[in-house]
């Protein structure tokens, strides 16, 4: 089963899975066809991560508009990594 299989990813499981990747590849011990597989998981989870990283910004500059402050923000006005 791949990594990337799993149901439900939040930000904090994805930004783990990428550094166990990341790590596993620095190391070099690894076949190159698996390699390739854990480097294209890596790229997908970067680009999920940078996704999500987005829209948190996004809801937080929009936030920030509409009421000209900073106030604090309710967990249900943030993004949920299954809406990426």
């Amino acid at each position: 089963m791949s990594i990337m299989a799993t149901k439900q990813p939040n930000f904090e499981t994805d930004l783990a899975t990428l550094t166990q990747l990341v790590n596993e590849l620095e190391q070099g011990n690894v076949p190159l066809e698996t390699a390739l597989t854990k480097f294209k998981e890596g790229i997908a989870l970067s680009q999920s991560l940078e996704k999500t990283l987005k829209q948190a910004e996004d809801t937080l500059t929009k936030v920030v508009n509409e009421q000209g402050d900073e106030s604090l923000l309710d967990e249900q006005s943030l993004p949920t990594s299954d809406e990426n």
